[in-house]
């Protein structure tokens, strides 16, 4: 059972409360946002809790064991704190957050109801939906190495020994024409062949979309010099032409690729030659 601070206690017993939600949220670039569903800008530990933002938490669901406990927030959109731009770049994937009940008029009284990390990510036109899952979510992912015939290894990183600095895994391409806000054609990429940068890393370095980094879907060459780029995400704003970006080379993590695209096949991190499904279900062949 949770033991609640003495004071706290006594406000919760006395049947008349001022009590209201706090959110801490942490995201993937180290930066801190404070939210409350309270009428009133609360700040306590440093941190600015703002009430402008529409933030508001759903029912949340318990559960015995070690199953991952879930709720939602609902927010607005705003400029100032949370945008559209940030959502599809991904700074809130994973995000750490921390739900306080705190009595707004006295805020000394506080407790931190739960800690988790920000799942799914719903967006609409003036508003976000944030699932948030318990920390038991962790005990769900792989840890170590897994025994699969594909690389575990970040191509690289210092496992995999690859050098994408070089120029013959990097690039810089301008934009030409944009078809979709996940698809547009490109030049700068004519000493590569199609499909070179598939699954590689795209990061804008210039535009409404500076600084933001995408995976990419597929890259073909179209003739006259120019590339179709495809993006697994959307684009938060639309690139424009004259808009540039550097492009990394992507691996699909077989041996295959490892051996004759980078001609590293000493430092692949898999197991290539493990038997597969259907080599164990295989009958006898006459």
């Amino acid at each position: 059972m949770r033991e609640l601070p003495e004071e706290l206690q006594s406000h919760l017993e006395s049947g008349a409360t001022t009590t209201c939600h706090c959110w801490k949220v942490t995201r993937r670039d180290g930066t801190v946002l404070g939210f409350t569903d309270h009428d009133e800008d609360l700040t306590f530990d440093g941190i600015v809790f703002a009430a402008a933002t529409g933030f508001i938490g759903t029912e949340s669901l318990k559960r015995l064991g070690l199953s991952v406990d879930n709720t939602e927030v609902h927010a607005a959109l705003k400029a100032e704190l949370i945008t559209e731009q940030d959502l599809a770049n991904g700074l809130y994937d994973n995000a750490a957050v921390e739900v306080y009940l705190v009595n707004w008029a006295a805020i000394e009284q506080r407790l931190i109801l739960r800690k988790g990390n920000i799942g799914e990510v719903r967006r609409g036109d003036l508003a976000f939906m944030a699932e948030i899952r318990g920390l038991a979510h962790h005990l769900q992912q792989p840890e170590g190495r897994l025994y699969q015939s594909s690389c575990d290894a970040v191509l690289g990183d210092a496992r995999c020994g690859i050098d994408l600095e070089s120029a013959a895994y990097k690039a810089t391409g301008i934009v030409l024409a944009v078809a979709e806000l996940h698809e547009f054609t490109a030049s700068g990429l004519e000493a590569f062949a199609s499909n070179w940068f598939q699954h590689g890393r795209l990061t804008w370095l210039s535009g409404a979309n500076s600084g933001a980094v995408f995976e990419l879907r597929s890259q073909r060459a179209e003739g006259g010099g120019t590339h179709r780029l495809t993006l697994w995400r959307q684009l938060a704003e639309a690139a424009l032409p004259g808009d540039s970006f550097t492009i990394t080379a992507g691996c699909d993590r077989k041996f295959s690729t490892c051996r004759e695209k980078f001609s590293n096949a000493g430092n692949f991190r898999g197991f290539p030659h493990i038997p597969s499904n259907d080599y164990l279900i295989a009958g006898p062949k006459k």
